[in-house]
């Protein structure tokens, strides 16, 4: 058989056949890697979230609630943060917590390749992600744009992430925005609030021993906390205090230093429960409402606010002495449930709400007792329906009849308004009327000028609540709050003018627009005239009637006390020429005060301790006496001018046109 030709390679082909098979692998491994590096890059870079500047950063922030004067009052928050420059952080701080958790920092692209690579290895023995070699670029891509997962997907993402943050932004920027990020403890969210919450100062005022404290704290917040076990979170303090020095930003004696000097740890207090608690969260409750939860505790707001803080802790002293003096008359200081107490302090003029103190004790009931308590403010309702009388022709000179009156309810029910006395005193002036606070007199005055002209009156002065349609609408059988009836007495203050109360000046966002900013918003109610009379009866009130306890003020002051059936309300609203304010006390289960536990007897030493104490250097000031208002001499008994120059007489004010004529019987005429 015939063999077949043997093929013969040239040695030369041979030679290049040799080279290809060599170099075929590696240009297929220098072609393949990129395109699968590519590749992997593209899949895991498909869609991830930017941050391409400072302005992308929009972490939740503390809402500030700040009084007038500026002083810091409340802060709603989610997470408490509060951003800050990094030219505001101290700068020994900013070493300290770059020593400890990416020495490398200033020198890298967003990735230590060492660190990587250290960890991988450490990771490949234990068979699991145990370590991760982030650096801080790395650790602001997990915290802010990634899941916080364990996995190499997760790893790889963000490692393209923070080659891009590092592009777009400088160090200094990457830096702020991990000091305001970081986690550390208790709360406390960034560099701002944790120099606040551990050491009440702010982050520019950090010395070494307190940086390189709370710069120790992100690795394990909870396991380094000086307030749960001081001597590891020194042991933490040495490592970073070491690593600095590593680092040559500080010296060995500075090491040394920092080591042994003391740490004053002052655990920042809750300070809603500490200042103003109840105006504090009635404030957070009208900007939730009108801007929504979100605002309220992730927006970083600056709300200023009309509160006088000198005026609160005036206004919570006061309630505790009254309570106080209350009990131990009453002898119920161990009783365990309390009386509780309210108090609103307006300025009549703009409506600023000054201060706002809506119970005893906030932390034991959140419940404002200021405004969301509707009672029944008996006698103190009177001037709403005095003011009426005076608008429809009536005159404090008017004569009405005290005395005993039955009003038929029903075919088998009547009703038969009483005096507190007992007693009745014949025909009065309306001055004395309102003066001794007589119930059937001003339910007579009710029936007389009309039960829904009353009503429509009251409206004028903000009364938006429902009110009775009966004649015991005159004795203060509605349900009102302590705000209402303190807005309607400002009315008589100012003149005629009803302004809203305003408890909010101004709210900022976090990047300094303004979101409102509130004027007093004025409308007339009733005429200058109708206000000063019903000032000048209320004047009497306090000289020589139910409110005679606050005379002791001794400077001109208005007012009207309220106590309802059974005492199971007492009040007192009154005003100076510079202010109104309102004292409410009772139960909460609407159980009786105590037998003489009136308005005049609970309440209106609250008051009294209030307005003494804020008006202490304040000048006496005078009721304005409006145009349109005379003085004439009337004779008190009969409301007439005197016919005789031997009639006890007294000057009464009257709007022009309105005098009364001299007084003549049947007798004097024969």
């Amino acid at each position: 058989m015939k063999k077949s030709p043997a093929i013969i390679v040239p040695k030369k082909k041979k030679k290049r056949l040799g080279v290809l098979f060599i170099l075929l692998p590696v240009i297929l491994l220098l072609v393949l890697v990129p395109l699968a590096c590519a590749a992997v890059y593209f899949y895991f870079s498909y869609n991830l979230p930017r941050l391409s500047s400072l302005n992308d950063y929009r972490p939740p922030l503390v809402t500030e609630v700040y009084s007038r004067s500026g002083e810091l009052i409340g802060e709603f928050f989610i997470e408490r943060r509060y951003f800050v420059k990094l030219s505001n952080v101290s700068p020994v701080f900013i070493k300290a917590i770059v020593a400890a958790e990416d020495a490398q920092f200033f020198e890298h692209k967003g990735l230590n390749y060492w660190s990587i690579s250290r960890a991988a290895f450490k990771n490949l023995l234990s068979l699991e992600m145990k370590q991760g070699g982030s650096t801080i670029t790395q650790q602001i891509t997990k915290s802010l744009l990634l899941t916080p997962e364990k996995s190499l997907a997760r790893k790889i993402k963000e490692a393209i992430l923070a080659k891009r943050i590092e592009t777009s932004l400088t160090k200094n920027d990457i830096l702020a925005l991990y000091l305001n990020q970081i986690y550390f403890g208790l709360g406390a969210y960034g560099v701002e609030s944790a120099a606040r919450t551990y050491f009440g100062k702010s982050a520019a005022q950090l010395n070494l021993s307190e940086a390189a404290l709370l710069a120790g704290l992100p690795k394990a917040p909870s396991l380094y906390s000086p307030f749960r076990n001081m001597e590891r979170a020194r042991q933490r303090q040495s490592y970073v205090l070491e690593r600095m020095l590593e680092q040559k930003y500080i010296t060995a004696q500075e090491k040394q230093e920092a080591e042994k000097a003391p740490l004053h740890m002052k655990l920042q207090e809750n300070i809603n429960l500490t200042q103003s608690p109840y105006f504090t969260e009635f404030v957070r409750q009208t900007i939730e409402k009108k801007y929504g939860s979100k605002a309220v505790y992730e927006d970083g707001l600056r709300i200023e606010t009309t509160l006088d803080t000198a005026m609160e802790r005036a206004a919570q002293e006061a309630i505790q002495t009254g309570l106080e003096e209350y009990e131990k008359r009453e002898k119920t200081v161990h009783d365990p449930v309390k009386a509780q107490a309210a108090l609103v302090c307006m300025d009549p003029f703009s409506g600023n709400i000054l201060a706002m103190v809506g119970g005893r004790d906030f932390s034991n009931t959140q419940f404002n007792r200021a405004v969301q308590a509707q009672r029944q403010p008996g006698s103190a309702f009177k001037p709403l329906i005095y003011a009426a009388a005076l608008d429809k022709g009536y005159t404090p000179a008017s004569i009405i009849v005290d005395s005993p009156v039955t009003f038929k309810i029903s075919r088998n029910k009547v009703w038969e308004p009483k005096n507190y006395d007992e007693t009745y005193l014949g025909p009065i002036t309306l001055r004395k009327a309102l003066t001794l606070s007589r119930n059937v007199a001003t339910v007579k005055i009710l029936q007389d000028i009309g039960i829904s002209y009353a009503i429509a009156y009251a409206k004028n002065f903000g009364i938006t609540t429902a009110l009775n349609r009966d004649l015991s609408l005159a004795l203060g059988t509605a349900n009102l709050s302590l705000l209402d009836l303190v807005q309607a007495y400002a009315v008589f203050c100012a003149h005629g003018v009803r302004v809203e109360p305003c408890a909010i000046t101004r709210i900022v966002d976090r990047d300094g627009n303004v979101l409102e900013e509130n004027v007093p918003q004025l409308r007339q109610a009733v005429n200058p005239q109708t206000a000063y009379l019903m000032t000048s009866l209320l004047q009497s009130v306090v000289e020589e009637g139910t409110g005679k306890k606050v005379s002791a003020i001794n400077r001109p002051c208005a007012g009207k006390t309220g106590t309802t059936n059974d005492f199971r309300d007492a009040w007192f609203i009154g005003f100076t020429p510079q202010l109104v304010t309102g004292a409410w006390v009772g139960y909460d289960d609407n159980r009786s005060l105590g037998k003489r536990e009136t308005g005049g007897a609970v309440a209106a030493p609250i008051w009294l301790k209030f307005m003494q104490k804020v008006l202490k250097d304040e000048p006496v000031k005078m009721f304005e006496v409006p145009e349109g208002i005379v003085f004439v001499k009337i004779n008190p008994e009969t409301g007439y001018l005197p016919n005789t120059a031997t009639e006890e007489t007294i000057f009464e004010c009257f709007k022009e046109g309105t005098t009364p004529m001299p007084y003549f019987n049947s007798a004097q005429e024969q």
